[in-house]
C-alpha cells in the first residue's frame, strides 16, 4: 500500500497512464496524490479528471490552470492564449467536473507522512497554523455561494505583500496567489510573479530556501515550477518536470522518497 504524489499533469493522460504502469499503481490499495494543474495546455483533459473522479483513494490540491478553468466555465473569465479545455466546456458533464474541483483542498498537510503538499508553494512568513486558516478560506469560498466571486476577484498580482490589515478580498486573492501561482519572494512577505524561469530578478529568492519553523519536520511537496525540472533538497521535492513541455512526468513515493519519471507520451 503506497503512496505516489505526481506532478503537474495538466491534461498529458496517455503519459499518467505510461507512469502510472511503470510504478505498478494498484488502485485497490495504492493512493495517488497530484500537485495540482490537473489540466489544461494538453489535449486530454476529459480523460484525466474522469480518470482522477473514479480513484477510490486520492489526494489533489488545485493548481492555478485548475482554478482558471474553473473561472472560465463560470463565465468569470475568458479563454487565454494556449487555454485546452474546450473538451471540458463542450462535456454534458461540465458542472459535474467543476463542483469536482471545487471539493478539492488548496492545501493537504498529513501528520501521517509528515508532508505538506500544496501546487506552488508556502511563504515564510506563514506559522502551519496561519496556511491551513488561508487554505481553509479559499476551499470555503470555493465551496460555497461565494464561488463565481471569489474566481472572478482571485485575478491580478496585487497585493504583492502580505499584510494583517488586507481586505477579505485582497487576502484572498494574495492568499490564492502563494499556494497557486508563486515562485519568488521576499522575506518580508512580497510576491513576484512576472518571473518564471530559473533566474531570479534582484532582491528575490525561491520561496523554498526559507521556511517558518512551525514547518520544519515536513517534507513539502510542490509543482507549478517546470523552468526548475525536478527538485530535490532536504524535505523538500519539486515535482513539476515539464511533461507538458515534452518532457517528463515525475512521481515520488512517500514511503521511500524514490523519484520515478516517465518520458511524454502525447506524440
Amino acid at each position: 500500500m503506497s503512496h505516489f504524489v505526481i506532478g503537474d499533469i495538466q491534461g498529458c493522460y496517455p503519459t499518467l497512464k505510461a507512469l502510472l504502469r511503470q510504478i505498478n499503481f494498484q488502485p485497490s490499495t495504492d493512493t495517488l496524490w497530484c500537485a495540482g494543474d490537473l489540466i489544461n495546455r494538453g489535449k486530454h483533459n476529459v480523460d484525466t479528471l474522469k480518470f482522477l473522479m473514479d480513484l477510490p483513494r486520492t489526494r489533489i490540491v488545485l493548481g492555478n490552470h485548475d482554478l482558471h478553468f474553473m473561472a472560465i466555465a463560470s463565465q468569470v473569465s475568458k479563454l487565454h492564449k494556449g487555454d485546452t479545455v474546450a473538451d471540458l466546456l463542450d462535456h454534458p458533464d461540465l458542472t459535474l467536473f467543476v463542483d469536482w474541483l471545487a471539493e478539492q483542498p488548496i492545501m493537504v498537510c498529513d501528520d501521517v507522512h509528515d508532508v505538506i503538499m500544496v501546487h506552488a508553494g508556502l511563504p515564510a512568513i506563514w506559522s502551519l497554523e496561519e496556511a491551513r486558516l488561508q487554505a481553509k478560506a479559499i476551499e470555503q469560498a470555493l465551496a460555497g455561494h461565494h464561488r463565481t466571486a471569489f474566481l472572478k476577484n482571485m485575478y491580478g498580482n496585487q497585493p504583492s505583500i502580505w499584510r494583517k490589515d488586507l481586505t477579505t478580498d485582497d487576502r484572498l486573492r494574495l492568499a490564492t496567489n502563494f499556494f497557486t501561482r508563486m515562485r519568488y519572494y521576499q522575506a518580508d512577505g512580497s510576491l513576484e510573479l512576472t518571473h518564471k524561469s530559473d533566474l531570479a530578478p534582484p532582491g528575490f529568492e525561491p520561496w523554498f530556501l526559507h521556511r517558518h519553523p512551525s514547518l520544519s519536520r515536513y517534507t513539502i511537496v510542490f509543482g507549478h515550477w517546470a523552468a526548475l525540472g525536478t527538485v530535490q533538497r532536504a524535505n523538500l521535492f519539486g515535482l513539476d518536470s515539464g511533461c507538458i513541455w515534452g518532457r517528463q512526468l515525475t512521481a515520488l513515493r512517500l514511503e521511500d522518497k524514490r523519484i520515478f519519471s516517465q518520458a511524454n507520451q502525447e506524440g
